[in-house]
């Protein structure tokens, strides 16, 4: 058997039991480790402060050689100035531990971690933990009621254990469900919409600098800074309010007084103290949509009070305090503004620490389906009725909300009223074809204006024109141009085929026509019954 050598320090407090007889009716740890019959220790090595502790290491020494004969002692001077400095323990634990002689072919070790600061615990833990010591950690705890030399228990901790790996899957889950909070629980899947929110997730929980969103309206600022305040909300970091405003709705000397506050008296209309936004949220998130609208004077004090965590309300004499995090929000690029002369240099500089643009709805083509999926959940959710889409109605919803005619200028608002509508107007809970076609119509003349007739791919292909791509489709609707002015498939061949007809000897232009039109189910018969 291999034998078994324990590492640990000496308790100044813990081993310290006088030394009179009257110390074996005291509980010990070091001298513990001896006593348990089914713990058989070969060697103690004990770090002592020689200078300070010297005699008590002496009688620890004799004592669990009195109780555990075969037990060898060896004592290491170990100075320790101040043990509760973390960089200096560590350290001093980390020589120890690389200039030992380790035979673990022939010897198991063991750190006793019940003596020492709660400093020494945790390098000893993480020495173990990154093998630099190559052993597993010993714990012991005195007996629940003193009675002559009770050895108490102990117990070894293996951090190979699978439990272990069970611990560190849950931080894995809890990653993983805070991302899901800042994301509403929506499984989106644009790679580089779920990478920011990665990293927005961490951010926001070891961060307290302020942030700036960039995207068009409707993209989910207003929402993502609600997530965010939630998620440190929940890991009791923020213990005070969510405060949203938007920039664009703050005008004249209103503006100073609605972020900064003001006292009684200020102005005219002034009767009683106004303790202003950022008072109220001290301790909490503040949210600055479109911040690029604020005035200059504005974004001067908002600066001070970024910088400082003070400011004066209007009309005071007498700095406030108010120490929050801030989000900023805007749909304009800063940068321009700096340069117009319309927004501070210095407050985008503290501003520009952490920046994410939130690109909008028609650049995350793959999240419109979860997207819908949300809306239609929620829907169904506030007016306790399940509505859902037929097959039919969801692939051609679907295949247009994708498709180049969609610019979803509102972004999520949009979608979300375009769902509101359609789950509202649903008969018996199922939105069927003609209601999409219907809500297609109307989606068309929000964003391009009045209703247009159908172009000729719509006309020839229907529901299949949303589901080519851009090329196909600029492609197909030029060769479907030509041949609508074209008497006979063949004179269309010649013209859409002139110029490479010219260096063959022979070419049959309107079999070439033919095969292309029959890549997308067409023939010339039916591309002409739909001029």
């Amino acid at each position: 058997m291999k034998r078994q050598v324990v590492i640990g320090m000496l308790g100044t407090q813990l081993d310290a039991a006088g030394y009179g007889p009257g110390r074996w009716e005291k509980w010990r740890p070091t001298v513990s480790l001896g006593m348990h019959e089914d713990f058989l220790l070969d060697r103690l090595e004990l770090l002592v402060d020689e200078r300070r502790f010297a005699q008590l290491a002496q009688q620890v020494g004799e004592d669990l050689a009195q109780v555990s004969p075969e037990t060898r002692v060896r004592r290491h001077d170990t100075f320790l100035a101040d043990p509760w400095d973390f960089e200096a323990v560590y350290g001093v634990l980390d020589d120890f531990v690389r200039g030992y002689d380790f035979r673990p072919e022939e010897e198991d070790y063991y750190v006793h971690i019940t003596t020492g600061t709660h400093v020494s615990q945790i390098c000893w833990f993480l020495l173990t933990e990154s093998r630099l010591f190559p052993g597993r950690l010993l714990q012991t705890a005195p007996p629940r009621k003193q009675k002559g030399t009770n050895p108490g228990s102990y117990a070894l901790i293996d951090l190979d254990l699978s439990r272990y790996d069970r611990i560190a899957q849950r931080f894995a889950e809890q990653r993983l469900h805070d991302r899901d909070l800042l994301k509403s629980g929506i499984a989106t899947r644009n790679p580089a919409f779920n990478r920011m929110i990665e990293q927005i997730e961490t951010v926001a929980t070891r961060s307290k600098s302020p942030m700036l969103l960039m995207g068009p309206t409707g993209a989910g600022k207003s929402q993502l800074a609600r997530r965010v305040f939630d998620l440190k909300k929940q890991k009791h970091q923020l213990p005070g309010r969510f405060v949203e405003v938007n920039c664009a709705t703050l005008r004249g000397d209103g503006a100073m007084s609605t972020l900064f506050g003001h006292i009684k008296g200020a102005y005219t209309g002034a009767s009683a103290d106004r303790a202003g936004l950022l008072r109220s949220a001290h301790q909490g998130l503040l949210f600055l949509d479109e911040i690029g609208e604020l005035g200059l004077d504005e974004q001067a004090m908002l600066l001070r009070a970024l910088e400082e965590k003070r400011f004066l309300p209007v009309g005071g004499d007498k700095e406030v305090e108010s120490d929050f995090q801030l989000i900023a929000g805007t749909n304009r690029d800063l940068q321009v503004s700096v340069l117009e002369g319309r927004f501070r240099e210095d407050l985008l500089a503290r501003l520009n620490l952490w920046t994410y643009r939130l690109p909008g709805l028609a650049e995350r083509a793959e999240d419109i389906e979860p997207n819908l999926d949300f809306e239609l959940e929620r829907h169904s959710r506030e007016n306790h009725q399940r509505v859902m889409f037929n097959k039919e109605a969801r692939e051609r919803y679907l295949a247009f909300a994708r498709g180049g005619d969609a610019s979803w200028s509102g972004n999520f608002r949009d979608l979300g009223a375009s769902v509101m509508r359609l789950a509202t107007l649903a008969e018996g809970g199922r939105i069927r074809i003609d209601l999409v076609e219907e809500e297609i119509a109307r989606l068309r003349r929000q964003w391009h204006g009045a209703p247009t007739q159908a172009s000729a791919l719509e006309r020839v292909l229907g529901e299949d024109a949303a589901r080519l791509d851009r090329f196909e489709r600029v492609q197909l609707e030029d060769v479907l141009r030509v041949c609508a002015q074209a008497k006979s498939l063949s004179q269309a061949g010649r013209e859409l085929f002139a110029v490479s007809r010219a260096s063959k000897a022979s070419s049959n232009d309107a079999d070439r026509l033919r095969k292309y039109l029959a890549r997308f189910g067409l023939d010339w018969e039916r591309v002409k019954a739909r001029d």
